[in-house]
C-alpha cells in the first residue's frame, strides 16, 4: 500500500464517533507501531488533520466538528510535484485554449506546493517547449462538448465539412474515443448515416449538439480493425501494401521511426531501408512520402509508384 492510500484510509478509519485504538490502526494499516506515530505526526503537522487522542476513550478522535470539507489534499513530495507540474505544462502547451481554464485550479493548487517545497514553480514552463507544426484551430467550446459527450456515452449530432469535396453533411455519430495526431483533434467515432466507424476532425465541425440518446458501443478491438489497417488518419480495410526504400543517410532517421502499426522493415547491404505497410487511402501517404525528396522510392506498388512520380513531375513544373 502507498503512503498516500495509507494516509488517506486514517480519515474513513477515524471518520466514527468511537475512538480507534493504535492497536486497531496498526491492524488495520498493517503497520508497526513506529509507522503509525510517523504517519499521526504526518497528518497533524504537513496535512493539518486535527487527530486527537482521548485518554479516556483509550483511542484516536478527529477533532469535533470536523468535516470532509476541511481535510487537505493529498500530499506529494517533491519529485511527485515536479512530475505532476510537468505533465500539467505539456497539457498547457499541447492545447491551452481547451484545457487551460479548466486546469487553473489544479496549476494554482501546485504552485501553492512548489513555493511550500521551495521549487521555483516559475521555471517550469521555461524547461518545457512543444513546437506545433500543422495545427489547426479548434473552437474551444466545439472540443468541451465532443469530450463531454465522448466520457457520458451521449450520441451527437454535427455538421461535419469534408475537406476534400468541400461539402458539408449532417451526421448523427456515437462518439467513441478522442485521438490527437499529428498537432490536431479528432472524433473517432459510430456514423450513423455510413453505418459504420469513421474519424472526424474536430476543427472541420462547424456545429453540433448533443442529443438525448445513449451512444452505441463499440469495442476497441472493432476500431482498431475499421482505423488501424488505413494508413495515417484514413480509415477502411487495407487495399494495398506500400514498399519504400530509404538512402542510406536518410535511413538514420526514417529507421527510428513507426509508420504503421502492422509495419515491417529491413536493411540492405548498402545500409538502405526498406519499409512496408498496409494501407487504405494514399492521399496522406503520397504527402508523406514526397517530403523525402529523393531520398526515398517506392518500390511499389505501381499505381502508387506513378502517382508519387507524377506528384513530383508536377511540382518540379511549378519551379520552371
Amino acid at each position: 500500500m502507498s503512503e498516500v492510500v495509507r494516509l488517506y484510509r486514517y480519515k474513513s478509519l477515524l471518520s466514527g464517533r468511537r475512538a480507534v485504538s493504535a492497536e486497531d490502526l496498526m491492524a488495520a494499516q498493517e503497520v508497526s507501531r513506529a509507522t503509525l506515530k510517523r504517519d499521526i505526526a504526518k497528518l497533524r503537522d504537513q496535512l493539518h488533520v486535527p487527530i486527537l487522542f482521548n485518554r479516556d476513550l483509550g483511542g484516536y478522535t478527529l477533532e469535533q466538528g470536523h468535516t470532509d470539507s476541511e481535510l487537505p489534499g493529498l500530499w506529494f513530495s517533491q519529485q511527485e510535484i515536479l512530475a505532476l507540474v510537468t505533465v500539467q505544462q505539456l497539457l498547457e502547451q499541447l492545447e491551452p485554449g481547451l484545457l487551460g481554464n479548466k486546469l487553473r485550479p489544479l496549476q494554482d493548487r501546485l504552485s501553492h506546493l512548489m513555493d511550500k517545497h521551495g521549487l521555483a514553480s516559475q521555471d517550469v514552463a521555461k524547461r518545457i517547449r512543444i513546437v506545433h507544426a500543422g495545427k489547426r484551430m479548434v473552437i474551444a467550446k466545439s472540443f468541451e462538448i465532443v469530450a463531454a459527450a465522448t466520457m457520458a456515452r451521449k450520441r451527437l449530432k454535427i455538421w461535419h465539412l469534408n475537406r476534400q469535396n468541400g461539402i458539408t453533411t449532417e451526421r448523427d455519430v456515437s462518439p467513441q474515443r478522442l485521438v490527437h495526431y499529428r498537432d490536431n483533434w479528432y472524433l473517432d467515432a459510430w456514423c450513423h448515416l455510413r453505418d459504420d466507424v469513421r474519424s472526424f476532425s474536430i476543427d472541420a465541425i462547424s456545429r453540433l449538439e448533443v442529443l438525448d440518446a445513449s451512444a452505441k458501443e463499440v469495442s476497441a478491438k472493432n476500431i482498431d480493425q475499421a482505423l488501424g489497417t488505413g494508413y495515417g488518419i484514413f480509415s477502411g480495410a487495407a487495399q494495398a501494401w506500400a514498399k519504400l526504400k530509404f538512402t542510406p543517410e536518410r535511413a538514420r532517421w526514417v529507421a527510428g521511426e513507426s509508420w504503421h502499426p502492422l509495419q515491417e522493415s529491413s536493411f540492405d547491404a548498402d545500409g538502405s531501408y526498406l519499409l512496408s505497410f498496409p494501407y487504405s487511402d494514399d492521399r496522406e501517404l503520397i504527402g508523406d512520402i514526397m517530403r523525402f525528396g529523393a531520398d526515398v522510392q517506392v518500390l511499389a506498388p505501381a499505381g502508387l509508384r506513378a502517382r508519387v512520380r507524377k506528384g513530383l513531375h508536377d511540382a518540379a513544373g511549378r519551379y520552371i
